[in-house]
């Protein structure tokens, strides 16, 4: 079942918080320290008050998938059209419990919920090398919107 993540969760999103570090630092240890979930206990209790910012939840009698997501609005802007865009910040499931489509469904979720509150697109990032998130993204309709790019020094 997949609903809006609760204080209940956090042991379970920082469980999967530091798997998404690993394979983050496992494609970056040049920007990502090891063993380091993106976010604190204190900062996730911050983040499921902020109706801008809904986590939710993939349950199967415990927390075994999550997506984050920002809500983000630009409004007359001077170059930019107005536009509501559900931005996720991290999405992952459980090692344990990948191949079994919890990701699909997360997505598709997350899609739905966009939709609803009127977002006209749904945006994220992959690192370079993710190759399993970037052609899982392309497999649920993703396309490249814009690339980043860098020199390291």
């Amino acid at each position: 079942m997949i609903r809006k993540a609760n204080q209940n969760d956090i042991p379970g999103l920082i469980k999967l918080l530091y798997q998404a570090d690993a394979v983050h630092n496992g494609i970056r240890p040049d920007l990502f320290k090891s063993n380091t979930p993106k976010y604190a206990e204190h900062e996730l209790e911050e983040i499921l008050a902020d109706e801008r910012k809904p986590i939710f939840v993939y349950d199967d009698g415990g927390v075994v998938g999550h997506a984050f997501c920002q809500i983000i609005e630009v409004r007359d802007h001077r170059l930019l059209q107005d536009i509501k865009t559900l931005y996720i910040d991290d999405i992952c499931v459980d090692e344990h419990h990948r191949g079994h489509h919890i990701g699909q469904a997360l997505y598709e979720f997350v899609r739905d919920y966009a939709r609803s509150i009127g977002c006209y697109n749904i945006t994220l990032n992959v690192w370079e090398g993710n190759d399993p998130a970037y052609n899982f993204y392309k497999s649920v309709g993703m396309r490249v919107q814009k690339t980043g790019m860098e020199t390291i020094l």
